[in-house]
């Protein structure tokens, strides 16, 4: 591939936006007891989703800038 740094760190933060709504589809398919497991999971899970799809992308971005000189 390549050894560009923007390259992979673009592509860490879709791996994280992907994984938070895969987090999201399980807590709906718990909730809907596609999944057979406890309630309480559903809302974690849907919780973390939702948190690692809106919040953790920006918090890695902001640690990933380019310090000011």
């Amino acid at each position: 591939m390549t050894d560009d740094p923007a390259f992979g760190r673009y592509m860490i933060l879709n791996l994280v936006r992907i994984a938070g709504m895969l987090m999201v589809l399980a807590g709906v398919a718990i909730h809907y007891d596609r999944i057979d497991l406890p309630q309480v999971f559903a809302y974690v899970l849907a919780a973390a989703g939702l948190l690692g799809f809106f919040y953790l992308p920006r918090v890695l971005a902001r640690r990933w800038r380019t310090p000011e000189k």
